[in-house]
């Protein structure tokens, strides 16, 4: 499982373009240690999955706050 999350870290830090690539770059820049900085893109990962299967919805990209 660590596998598969470091790599999924990875492909977003990477490859894909958004707020999480956003966020690996400008750690990089305040010189982080990649490492330290995938650790936390996993527990990013780790947390908006485990709040997916919490609410029972699907993953939306837009932030809606319940009422």
């Amino acid at each position: 499982m660590k596998t598969l999350l470091h790599m999924s870290a990875v492909n977003i830090a990477t490859n894909m373009e958004g707020e999480y690539k956003d966020y690996y770059e400008r750690k990089l820049k305040e010189g982080k240690h990649v490492m330290s900085i995938m650790n936390v893109l996993r527990a990013k990962l780790v947390h908006r999955m485990f709040s997916v299967i919490r609410r029972d919805t699907e993953y939306t990209k837009q932030y809606s706050p319940a009422s």
